[in-house]
C-alpha cells in the first residue's frame, strides 16, 4: 500500500523486527519515518502505513500489529493504518501535503463513528491531546482543517467533481481557506479530502 509521496521522509536507522500479529508471514519488515511527522512506513513483503501504537500490546478495531526491536534492544509496537478504513490514511497515501496532525499538536475531531482514524490520530499526537469536544465547539481563528467530502451522499445526479467544487465553495463563504484536495481512490469511491485554515490571518501563509 504506498501512494505519491508514501516513503518521502523517510529516514535511516529504522527499527527492524518481526511482524507479530501485523505483516505477512511474520517477515522481517524495517519501520522508516513518513514525511509527516508521526506517521511511519512499515517496508516488508508489502509496505504499510503504520502509526506508533499509544497503548502496546492493544488493538483498537482487530488490526494488524508489528513488533520492532530497536538497536538499542528495545521493542516499539506499530498499528497498520488501513487506507480502505480510514479516510486521513487514505489521504496521506493520496500524496496530501500537510495533515496538520503531529506530535503534541491540539486535535478537534469530529465524526468518530468507529473510533478507527481517531485512534491513529491519538497515537500521532501523543496522550492527552485530544481534545474530545462536539460541533458546538468551533475551530479557532488561524487554526486548520481536514475534511472527507463523500459525492454521492450530498447529490448522485451530478459528476462527483462538481460535488467537490460546489461544496469548496460553500467552506469558502464561511471563511474556511482550502489549501489542497486530493482524491480518496482507490481507497474510497468518489471521496475527496480537502485541507484548510479557518478565517486565516492575511499574513498567514499556508
Amino acid at each position: 500500500m504506498r501512494g505519491r509521496g508514501g516513503g518521502r521522509g523517510g529516514g535511516r536507522g529504522g527499527g527492524r523486527g518481526r511482524g507479530g500479529g501485523g505483516m505477512k508471514g511474520g517477515s522481517k519488515v524495517v519501520v522508516e519515518p513518513h514525511r509527516h511527522e508521526g506517521v511511519f512506513i512499515a517496508k516488508g513483503k508489502e509496505d504499510a502505513l503504520v502509526t506508533k501504537n499509544l497503548v502496546a500490546g492493544e488493538a483498537v478495531y482487530n488490526e494488524k500489529r508489528i513488533s520492532v526491536q530497536n538497536e538499542d534492544g528495545t521493542k516499539v509496537e506499530y498499528r497498520i493504518w488501513n487506507p480502505f478504513r480510514s479516510k486521513l490514511a487514505a489521504a496521506v497515501l493520496g500524496g496530501v501535503d500537510n495533515i496538520w496532525i503531529k506530535p503534541g499538536a491540539r486535535v478537534l475531531y469530529l465524526g468518530a463513528a468507529s473510533g478507527t482514524t481517531v485512534s491513529h490520530v491519538s497515537d500521532i499526537v501523543g496522550p492527552a491531546r485530544i481534545l474530545a469536544l462536539n460541533a458546538s465547539y468551533f475551530l479557532k481563528a488561524g487554526g486548520h482543517f481536514v475534511i472527507s467530502i463523500k459525492a454521492n451522499c450530498i447529490d448522485s445526479t451530478v459528476p462527483a467533481e462538481a460535488v467537490f467544487q460546489s461544496e469548496v465553495k460553500k467552506l469558502q463563504q464561511d471563511q474556511f481557506k482550502p489549501f489542497e484536495q486530493v482524491t480518496l481512490e482507490p481507497f474510497e469511491r468518489d471521496h475527496a479530502c480537502v485541507v484548510g485554515g479557518y478565517r486565516m490571518p492575511k499574513k498567514q501563509k499556508a
